[in-house]
């Protein structure tokens, strides 16, 4: 792999830096500013990385819109066999990629691993890009006329990618995007920044041209700069809901296409038919698995009066097993991305009980296998915590589980509906009847039915609703197909064709 950092004369955990990836290969640009990546689980910068002016991120996009040309008149097929090569190298260079996340972001290997898998998953669906671009063709529309669909490319494409999936999430974009023909400007979360620049590096060895993936690091100038630049065509973002708002408006106010994915609040609604013991492993695995830093993380269990004092102490004492600590000594849950998000987190247990609720297990008690200094909040659980109380309103995005008790199925869909959010949402009982009923009246985009985590496979479509979605198109699938391609309709009347000359090969597509 090609070195994508440099560094001055000094100790080099402080003056490593993290260069921006333009045209194939690392790039300073120009600005001087930096900004220190840690190591959560130690506490420590563990090196900085560059962040872009506006005028650096216009010479990427000029490169990109170069490279776009050229990218979008190689064959299908050749774009498929770069992709399947990617797909082989990210196989089999798995636990090198994890070792970054987990290093940067502070989630334990196998959740990094887990999060890797599920990114594969949309490179795998994009191998097929010749089958998903195909149009439509109808012969004799009219007399002699023919009518036929075809997709093709926008030219360059921007991605905003958050901190708490540094690999995935970039994997759900700029698969399909370069698979159709694409150029990608990826500006990562300045917080966890190399895998951006590790998985551009391995495109590059998997034959991708120079200029088609490029990485520009940075803060709100470089975001500003991709929103309103004229060459990008449509940009795709996830994030909280207010950025994403403000991402949505401002890109579209500028003439793109945008698919923007906002924040969450995910309930459990738990029936008392349920399988009690299950629904407490689920809770605990969807509520603490990666810190709870997950959008479609589990952060209230509505529990039905009649089980919620047994339902809150299995998961009490499922939570006593969770061992915190550094990612890489099989621990099961890791620190937070960084210090002044675990004390924000942290502050909403005091604010909890205050409004009244119960703090079961309080998670800034915890005794990490870890270094002292590092980032740490352990899983915490609250009971009866009122609607009201902002610990329930906001998104937390930490490690607290709340425990919200209501009369029955009725008033628990009714909290689910009334939330500003519309990201995910689970049942658990033993009830078809009661499941069917949910998964027909909630207005959430993604359900499980006893699946606390129900990101749909590859070739469905990720998005919530309401202020967890901004724009039409979902990620990946169809719809992600969709938004990185303009459909052109071709109306034709031609007169008989007439063919000369003999050549007796096999047919070949090159």
């Amino acid at each position: 792999m090609t070195d994508t950092m440099t560094t001055t004369p000094a100790t080099a955990e402080s003056t490593t830096i993290l260069d921006h990836w333009r045209a194939g290969a690392p790039w300073p640009g120009e600005s001087t500013r930096t900004a220190p990546v840690y190591d959560p689980a130690l506490g420590r910068i563990r090196r900085r990385v560059r962040m872009a002016t506006a005028a650096d991120v216009d010479a990427v996009v000029e490169d990109a819109d170069r490279a776009a040309r050229g990218w979008r008149e190689r064959s299908v097929a050749t774009r498929q066999s770069v992709m399947f090569r990617f797909r082989e190298l990210l196989a089999a260079r798995a636990d090198d990629l994890a070792e970054i996340l987990t290093s940067e972001h502070g989630k334990v290997l196998a959740d990094a691993r887990g999060e890797i898998a599920r990114g594969m998953e949309v490179v795998e669906f994009a191998c097929g890009i010749g089958h998903l671009t195909k149009g439509a063709y109808t012969e004799n529309a009219s007399t002699g006329v023919d009518v036929f669909t075809l997709r093709q490319p926008l030219g360059v494409v921007g991605i905003i990618s958050p901190f708490n999936f540094p690999a995935m999430v970039p994997l759900w974009f700029f698969s399909l995007a370069i698979a159709a023909g694409n150029a990608v400007v990826l500006k990562p979360s300045e917080k966890d920044p190399t895998a951006a620049n590790w998985m551009a590096d391995l495109f590059r060895e998997a034959g991708l041209p120079d200029g088609v993936l490029n990485v520009v690091h940075g803060d709100k100038e470089a975001v500003d700069a991709l929103l309103r630049h004229d060459d990008v065509r449509a940009l795709s973002f996830v994030g909280s809901t207010p950025v994403a708002r403000y991402v949505y408006e401002t890109a579209t106010a500028h003439g793109k296409r945008v698919q923007a994915f906002g924040g969450a609040k995910n309930h459990m609604l738990v029936l008392p038919d349920a399988d009690l013991d299950l629904v407490a492993d689920a809770a605990v695995n969807a509520g603490f698995g990666s810190a709870g830093e997950r959008c479609m993380a589990i952060s209230v269990v509505l529990a039905v009066d009649a089980i919620a004092d047994d339902l809150v102490a299995r998961i009490a004492s499922r939570m006593a097993t969770v061992r915190t600590g550094d990612g890489r000594r099989g621990c099961d849950m890791g620190p937070l991305i960084t210090a002044a998000h675990r004390d924000r987190v942290a502050g909403y247990i005091d604010s909890a009980r205050e409004d009244g609720a119960t703090v079961v297990v309080d998670g800034r008690d915890v005794v990490a296998d870890g270094d002292a200094n590092g980032f740490f909040l352990g899983p915490t659980l609250l009971d009866h915590l009122p609607v009201a109380s902002r610990a329930y309103r906001d998104e937390i995005f930490g490690p607290i589980l709340a425990v919200v008790r209501v009369a029955g199925y009725e008033e628990g869909v009714e909290i689910v509906n009334a939330s500003p959010f519309g990201n995910g949402t689970a049942i658990f009982t033993n009830d078809g009847g009661a499941a069917r009923r949910f998964q027909h009246e909630v207005t959430v985009g993604m359900i499980g039915v006893n699946v606390p985590i129900p990101v749909p496979v590859a070739y469905h479509s990720f998005g919530g609703w309401k202020a967890s979605h901004f724009g039409d198109a979902k990620a990946y699938g169809t719809h992600g197909l969709d938004f990185f391609t303009a459909e052109k309709a071709v109306t034709s009347r031609w007169p008989d064709p007439s063919h000369r000359g003999l050549d007796l090969g096999f047919p070949q597509h090159t």
